[in-house]
């Protein structure tokens, strides 16, 4: 009899988790997430967006109340190519912020931000790290009159009821002012940085609600939110034509230019009440339709009508979800399922709006600035790799192709140092100019990034001409990491350092070396750039195999990991039980390769599971620590993981993972999710099958489609 039941328990267990052939229901799916609100809460902001330029609103469906939004999720108007600084009037070069620095038996040059040689240096690296800064290009919203003659406040806002369909990309918007309803209805264009939206309201007819537009002044904060209404006199900004349906605005910045299109249906007047700050005023009628597109040219087209971007709209969010991958928890009876397919929809919907256009990502995406909207290399891989994994590589391939353009640099950079090949940047801008960081400018776990992306553009499409086409920059980006790791005369053994920051932000550059994760990674992307040789008929690199026949070994103590070779107090000083557990990527993030044991990693991931400080880490510490648990055949732990209850992996209404105060949003969170739960789903290259992230406890029941392994 406990045979029997030993054999029936076995077969519900793989009756819950298996994944079953019927076709993902993919509409129902991503609607049963509509996101709805039913107050003001200044975390849940809502966004449309297209990858390239994004529109973010309060509970009004628009840019109401930004200054209350601010210390929240701010309501953020951005774009790819939106950028602006300050006039340098004291004419600084970034050749002073460089410093030389004794490595390894020479001189090599850091561009950094805390010189104190010279207050010259430190004012240098602190203009190039503020300039170029992304854009507010402007704040949409509504002006609304109350019965005294007063504009309305947030607190007057009532009855509020707001809702997300990410199927349709249409954000609808309820509420009261003294009794009387508005609805508002946004959508985001697709192909074009525009927005529109439809308002009904008895208060049109009453000449009580207006659309306002606002055109802020950077201020040239770490985090920008867009609302410096000061500075007046420091920009310009006109209507520069006008019909009976449309009109459009020039604003100007310094040497920055760009042009704001609107286009209404009916009777509408618009004015300019002060400096920056103009009013669409609609003549009657008890609806209005607005159209807003931001131009980088004067002469581009002007804005779709309200009809034609809710179209757009339509069309190609619902190409967006029928693409790719899906998983569908339907049906599972654990009570954490919801919150993570919850957590997947909204995931996928932010990253694509925000992360997907032609450009490295700021960790805010479009939304607002972080790093003065500066976007950081070393987290590509969180914000991009997913896209790929979900069955989309083109999403990935756009900002893949942005390194062609940033190569130039990138081989300046190594031959400042003294390497060969390229060094790619940390923390840059639209341009790849290097920031002078004295934390960036010393990472190198961004440096095998690019192998890693086209590794995966490659296995999605199996062509010849993916090796072409990225060849040089792989193969350049393997040759400074070749020429980085230095020969030990004393260990026979290539090191990496010093002179290096690991992944965990905690190390003295000047006396580290041998970080466990960055040896993995270097030994992978190494080996894979030899099989890109290998599959052109090319002979395999000399210098490269060297490297990789003699990189040094990982560094062990007492069973575990070391996280660097330097850091033999890894596991005794409180310091180093914060930040990124990263040493875990190299059994994660990375595939397990020759260097690693399989036992010793166990050791490290408990060790690190039961003492690490995690209410200091980052949103992608949890994706990356599933990742792990995952490969060491613990699902149970991988959902514990995902699902941490920490503040830096929480997920707000919107979806957004929250970090603090001043990063109320962090889209490699976001990003590091989707990777970590493709993955637990669709498995990894040397695993047995699918679902390996999934428990088998009988309480899962879990549909995936078109996921691609992770390598």
């Amino acid at each position: 009899m406990r045979s029997k039941i030993l054999i029936a328990t076995l077969f519900l267990c793989h009756i819950s988790t298996a994944q079953t052939t019927s076709k993902i229901n993919r509409q129902q799916l991503v609607q049963r997430h509509t996101v709805k609100l039913y107050k003001a809460d200044t975390l849940a902001s809502l966004s449309v967006g297209n990858g390239s330029f994004a529109f973010t609103v309060d509970v009004t469906g628009l840019q109401s109340f930004p200054d209350d939004y601010a210390s929240g999720v701010p309501l953020g108007t951005q774009s790819e190519w939106g950028w602006h600084a300050f006039p340098n009037v004291n004419n600084y070069k970034v050749e002073d912020a460089l410093k030389t620095y004794h490595l390894n038996g020479r001189d090599v040059t850091y561009m950094v931000q805390n010189n104190q040689d010279s207050g010259l240096s430190k004012k240098t690296a602190d203009y190039f790290r503020i300039n170029e800064h992304r854009l507010h290009l402007a704040k949409i919203g509504l002006e609304l009159i109350k019965k005294d003659g007063s504009v309305a406040k947030l607190s007057d806002i009532k009855n509020i009821s707001q809702q997300l369909d990410m199927w349709t990309g249409a954000i609808q918007s309820h509420f009261t002012v003294e009794d009387i309803p508005v609805q508002v209805i946004t959508y985001g264009h697709q192909q074009q940085d525009a927005i529109a939206a439809k308002v009904s309201s008895p208060l049109i007819a009453q000449k009580r609600l207006q659309i306002r537009i606002r055109l802020p002044y950077p201020n040239g904060d770490w985090g920008d939110r867009g609302n410096n209404w000061q500075n007046d006199n420091q920009h310009s900004s006109s209507i520069i034509s006008k019909t009976a349906n449309a009109a459009t605005i020039s604003h100007t910045l310094d040497t920055t230019s760009y042009y704001i299109s609107t286009l209404w249906k009916g009777m509408a007047a618009v004015t300019q009440k002060q400096p920056h700050y103009y009013l669409i005023k609609p003549g009657s009628g008890s609806s209005f339709e607005l159209s807003v597109r931001f131009n980088k040219e004067k002469k581009a087209a002007p804005a779709a009508s309200f009809a034609t971007t809710e179209q757009n709209s339509k069309q190609y969010l619902a190409a967006f979800w029928n693409s790719g991958g899906a998983i569908d928890f339907a049906g599972s009876i654990d009570p954490r399922a919801n919150e993570l397919e919850r957590r997947i929809i909204l995931s996928q919907y932010l990253t694509k709006i925000q992360c997907s256009g032609n450009f490295p990502p700021q960790e805010t995406g479009l939304t607002y600035n972080s790093w003065y909207g500066k976007p950081h290399l070393e987290m590509h891989w969180w914000h991009g790799i997913h896209f790929a994994l979900w069955g989309r590589p083109e999403l990935l391939q756009k900002s893949v192709d942005w390194y062609f353009k940033v190569q130039d640099i990138a081989k300046g950079i190594a031959k400042r140092q003294g390497y060969e090949g390229m060094r790619w940047q940390k923390m840059t801008d639209n341009k790849g100019r290097e920031v002078p960081s004295s934390i960036g400018a010393f990472l190198i776990w961004q440096q095998p990034h690019f192998i890693y992306f086209t590794e995966l553009l490659y296995r999605a499409r199996q062509e010849k001409s993916v090796l072409e086409k990225y060849k040089d920059l792989v193969f350049g980006t393997a040759d400074f990491m070749a020429s980085f790791a230095h020969y030990d005369e004393a260990t026979k053994k290539y090191i990496l350092g010093k002179g290096l920051i690991p992944v965990q932000e905690r190390f003295k550059a000047e006396e580290t070396f041998n970080p466990t994760y960055e040896l993995v990674y270097w030994h992978w992307a190494l080996n894979v750039a030899q099989q890109w040789r290998k599959r052109l008929g090319l002979s395999r690199d000399q210098k490269w195999d060297a490297v990789i026949k003699d990189l040094s070994p990982l560094p062990v103590q007492g069973n575990k990991y070391l996280f660097t070779e330097s850091g033999t107090d890894s596991y005794t000083n409180p310091e180093y039980k914060t930040d990124h557990p990263s040493v875990l990527g190299a059994l994660g993030m990375m595939p397990q390769t020759p260097l690693l044991d399989k036992q010793i990693m166990q050791n490290t991931f408990d060790w690190i599971w039961n003492n690490w400080s995690w209410h200091d880490t980052w949103g992608w510490d949890f994706p990356m620590t599933a990742m792990t648990a995952t490969r060491l055949g613990m699902p149970d732990k991988a959902i514990e993981a995902l699902l941490m209850p920490v503040q830096t992996n929480t997920y707000l209404p919107n979806g957004h993972n929250y970090q603090e105060g001043r990063l109320t949003i962090y889209l490699p969170g976001n990003g590091g999710f989707l990777s970590a739960i493709a993955m637990m789903c669709a498995g990894y290259d040397q695993g047995t099958g699918t679902l390996p992230g999934i428990p088998k406890d009988g309480k899962w029941k879990v549909k995936f489609e078109g996921l691609q392994q992770m390598p």
